[in-house]
């Protein structure tokens, strides 16, 4: 993957009436540049693959921490939020009302 240049997909939210996938009503054509984006996101991933299989056997866990080095003093007061206790009580309230 490091000899793969660094691209950037855009979505311009646009969306096209047509089918998504081959084997709907017509036959969908697929652009080089689509197909380029599909083989990169491809090679991406089998790299990401690779590189879950080759952790697993060693000492260093699949989840590594990221800690910054410097930290951003306006974010000291900052409390993590827990997203499962949120969307708990969210469903609670909604039952309610």
């Amino acid at each position: 993957m490091a000899s793969s240049p660094v691209s950037r997909v855009v979505y311009n939210g646009k969306r096209s009436g047509g089918p998504r996938s081959p084997g709907g009503a017509g036959s969908e054509i697929f652009t080089p540049a689509h197909e380029e984006n599909v083989r990169f996101i491809y090679e991406a991933w089998q790299c990401v693959e690779r590189d879950l299989r080759s952790q697993m056997g060693s000492e260093r866990g699949l989840v590594e921490e990221y800690v910054e080095k410097m930290p951003n003093p306006s974010l000291k007061a900052f409390k993590p939020v827990d997203l499962g206790d949120l969307k708990r009580r969210n469903t609670q309230d909604a039952k309610k009302s």
